[in-house]
């Protein structure tokens, strides 16, 4: 059955892959995004394919814009009943090195953009008696050294896909978390920058600590994400699947 989703920071990496496979899935999906020129890029390789899609500039932690987001999605393509809450920065840096503001950016948009967004969706997915939500965790959950914000966040997310699943089970609403681990995205060239090697050396690097010898791509997450979405995941709620590559970060 074709459904409507909406995937948060769509533009690129995690959340581009993940708005195309559910489009390939059959649904409709929104991409939203903080800028929708960037939304727009992924919109367009939907809709190359015989898909429907719909670009929004969006900034998740403003609560209006969520609002006024999720009423466009909701004229535009369908009441939304499929949400992938992706949308996520990167303010890395050590504990006694970290700003006020490094701390309340993060918060603010893995945080408070999922709770805003779940919060807007849920009504829909309350009213057709049917939802998925996904939050997009992370191996940085479980620690990992100058992410104290990031980890946090991450960490936070599996508290809150819990609580989803426990409040809003009984609408047909699932709720589950993807946590990925070393994902070859355009976000991890910020760490490379930041360790002061090649993007190339930092793959490389990673590779020969994970189990099955690789990186993971942003589809390996679609494909999990996906299957999380789908009516074969109906009994499946609560819980957090790591798609590492192994069994540990």
């Amino acid at each position: 059955m074709t459904r409507t989703a909406i995937v948060t920071g769509g533009a690129r990496g995690i959340g581009a892959a993940t708005a195309r496979r559910l489009a390939a899935d059959g649904h409709a999906v929104a991409v939203v995004d903080l800028l929708e020129e960037h939304a727009a890029e992924t919109v367009a390789s939907i809709t190359d394919e015989g898909g429907r899609a719909l670009a929004i500039g969006a900034d998740v932690s403003d609560a209006d814009v969520v609002a006024a987001a999720v009423a466009r999605v909701a004229d535009e393509l369908g009441a939304p009943t499929i949400l992938v809450n992706n949308a996520g920065i990167l303010r890395d840096n050590l504990l006694f090195k970290m700003s006020d503001g490094d701390w309340d950016a993060v918060m603010q948009v893995h945080l408070r953009g999922a709770f805003l967004m779940t919060r807007a969706v849920q009504a829909h997915q309350v009213e057709a008696k049917w939802g998925r939500i996904v939050n997009l965790s992370s191996t940085s959950a479980l620690g990992n050294r100058g992410q104290a914000n990031y980890a946090a966040a991450k960490a936070g997310l599996q508290g809150f896909t819990k609580t989803l699943a426990i409040e809003l089970g009984r609408y047909g609403i699932t709720a589950n978390a993807v946590a990925p681990g070393f994902i070859a995205t355009d976000m991890l060239r910020q760490t490379a920058e930041r360790m002061s090697i090649t993007f190339e050396q930092l793959l490389e690097g990673a590779a020969k600590e994970i189990p099955v010898g690789r990186v993971g791509q942003p589809e390996d997450v679609a494909a999990a994400v996906a299957y999380f979405c789908s009516e074969a995941a109906s009994f499946v709620s609560g819980q957090v699947l790591y798609v590492a590559g192994g069994p540990k970060a």
